[in-house]
């Protein structure tokens, strides 16, 4: 094969690779701004604010992790898992005597006159509720975060592909037409002794 032919081949393939890379990169980054404008819609329109640092935030497993935002409205996949895993599920814990719903329920169950246990049943059932909501705001906007990520590695390897390929173009300019690459030798027969 001629070198120029296979510096040709390369050159265009490198070439082909960003643009496709840059079409994904493109499309990533569409994606993210997507998820994080969904998730930050949504998140809105609940209409969920932080408790201001004080009383409500003062156990060690929930003030670390919500003085942060101490009165903010929660907007962002992060704050969201935040209040769930670390306010919501604290209060479920304490309000339930570290029972789930699927528990109280079942001991509801088997007590049906209990009203007490009744109230707990649906307070463990809205807050694991809202709590599996909000964790999934969090996934979606990990997702996002994700992708504008691989968007950013995207933009990276086509430029970086671009590069290459314009070094190639200018290096088939100094290659001899005639030079020949991945040629195979003749085999010299072997000398038959007798």
């Amino acid at each position: 094969m001629r070198r120029r032919t296979f510096d040709v081949l390369f050159t265009a393939g490198g070439l082909a690779l960003a643009v496709l890379l840059l079409l994904a990169g493109g499309l990533l980054t569409w994606a993210h701004g997507f998820v994080t404008d969904q998730v930050t819609t949504q998140l809105t329109q609940q209409q969920i604010f932080f408790p201001p640092k004080g009383e409500a935030t003062a156990d060690p497993a929930i003030g670390p992790f919500i003085n942060k935002y101490a009165g903010q409205q929660l907007v962002t996949g992060e704050q969201a898992r935040a209040f769930a895993d670390h306010y919501i599920a604290v209060h479920l814990k304490e309000s339930g005597g570290g029972l789930t719903y699927s528990e109280l329920s079942n001991k509801s169950r088997a007590n049906p006159n209990d009203t007490e246990l009744a109230g707990q049943v649906q307070s463990a059932f809205r807050g694991e509720t809202l709590r599996g909501l909000l964790l999934n705001a969090y996934a979606f906007g990990k997702m996002g975060q994700i992708a504008l990520i691989a968007a950013i590695a995207s933009f990276i390897g086509a430029g970086v592909l671009l590069l290459l390929s314009l070094l190639g173009f200018v290096h088939l300019r100094r290659v001899d037409p005639d030079e020949e690459i991945l040629t195979v030798s003749p085999r010299r027969p072997t000398p038959v002794t007798v």
